[in-house]
């Protein structure tokens, strides 16, 4: 079992990965606007409300998770290689749903259905690229099968769970800082690993609020598989199956407000409605958003 040393060295380490992931994506998001792969309307989508925003912030904040995790001090090489792996193709299968990705078939059931009939489409391209690489990830980070099973689980549920939220402005990285600041200041390895997502999340939050960018596919899919090894790294196999199936049970939520006709990911805005979420959902945000 792998085991998560804190302290006070290991926590600032964690802090200071942070302070650096959050410095990378300022300065990524600033160089892709400055130079966009491409052309820069393969990059611009209208938000929910209609506004125009880029996607150059989730772009931004998957590639500095990604050099953050890889640079952090400290870090075993299974933990490195395991958050390499599953940060990276979730970045790649996101942006390729990003681009490619239209308003045709939604959630598993349609993109399993689209696959039976001999379709392939770009969600179906995420989930089995983003579920295999979660897989291997915790194949790298527990040794009983399993484990492996319950951390593939996580990495991925937590992967979709955070693309879920990314339907309103600022509303998955706040998520995202709420579910990964304790396992940062609780430092160790799970807070390093943490530190990256935390931070770039961090990093982007104001952009993200100002309805100037957004995370996407890309950096939505990148925070959460991040996040997800950070959860696998802190938990023993009880903390790993109580995560996993309270991911389950989102994703489900999610699959059923979808095929109801609500707003993709948002489990409705029941969740969001009640007092104290909903202070800090809007916190931030544009009057009536």
């Amino acid at each position: 079992m792998m085991m998560c040393h804190s302290g006070p060295g290991r926590r600032a380490s964690a802090l200071l990965a942070a302070a650096g992931a959050a410095g990378a994506a300022r300065a990524g998001s600033a160089a892709l606007r400055r130079w966009p792969p491409g052309e820069a309307a393969l990059w611009e989508r209208a938000n929910h409300a209609g506004r125009p925003v880029d996607l150059y912030g989730g772009l931004a904040a998957a590639s500095a998770t990604v050099v953050a995790t890889g640079l952090a001090p400290g870090l075993p090489g299974r933990v490195r290689a395991a958050a390499a792996l599953a940060t990276l193709t979730a970045a790649g299968c996101g942006a390729y749903d990003d681009q490619v990705g239209s308003c045709g078939p939604r959630g598993f059931r349609a993109h399993l259905s689209a696959l039976r009939r001999g379709r392939i489409t770009s969600g179906t391209v995420k989930l089995l690229g983003v579920g295999t690489a979660a897989l291997a990830a915790g194949a790298l980070l527990k040794t009983r099968p399993a484990d492996k099973l319950l951390a593939g689980v996580v990495v991925a549920g937590t992967a979709h769970l955070v693309n879920l939220l990314d339907v309103r402005p600022g509303r998955a990285a706040k998520a995202l800082l709420v579910m990964g600041a304790p396992v940062l200041l609780r430092g160790g390895v799970a807070g390093l690993v943490a530190a990256a997502p935390v931070g770039a999340a961090a990093a982007v939050l104001g952009d993200d609020l100002g309805e100037r960018t957004m995370l996407g596919d890309a950096g939505a899919h990148a925070l959460g598989a991040a996040l997800g090894v950070s959860a696998v790294v802190a938990n023993g196999r009880a903390g790993l199956a109580l995560r996993a199936a309270v991911l389950v049970a989102l994703a489900a939520a999610g699959e059923r407000a979808g095929a109801a006709g609500g707003e993709r990911g948002g489990f409705g805005e029941t969740l969001w409605d009640l007092p104290g979420i909903r202070a800090v959902d809007a916190l931030g945000r544009r009057a009536g958003q």
